[in-house]
C-alpha cells in the first residue's frame, strides 16, 4: 500500500476496525452456540435423570427430541463452506 492510498484511506479505518471487532465476536459467538459438547453432556445428565426417577419418560423424550435437533442444526452449520 503506498503513501498516498494510505493517507486517502486514513478516514475510514476506525470503520475498518470497528468491522473486525465486530466479526470477531461474531465468529467467537458462532463457536460457542454451536458446540457441540454442552448439548451431549445434557444429553447425559438428562438420561441420569430419567433413570434416576427425576423426570418421566415424556419428559426425557421431548427434551431429548429439541436435543437431537440442535445436534442437527450444528452438524448443518459445521458442513457450511
Amino acid at each position: 500500500m503506498g503513501l498516498l492510498t494510505y493517507l486517502l484511506t486514513l478516514p475510514i479505518a476506525p470503520v475498518r476496525a470497528v468491522t473486525w471487532v465486530a466479526q470477531r465476536v461474531v465468529d467467537e459467538a458462532e463457536e460457542v452456540y454451536y458446540d457441540p459438547a454442552p448439548i451431549w453432556r445434557r444429553l447425559a445428565e438428562l438420561e441420569q435423570q430419567l433413570l434416576g426417577g427425576e423426570i418421566d419418560q415424556d419428559t426425557f423424550d421431548r427434551e431429548e427430541d429439541e436435543l437431537l435437533d440442535r445436534l442437527t442444526e450444528i452438524t448443518e452449520f459445521r458442513r457450511r463452506p
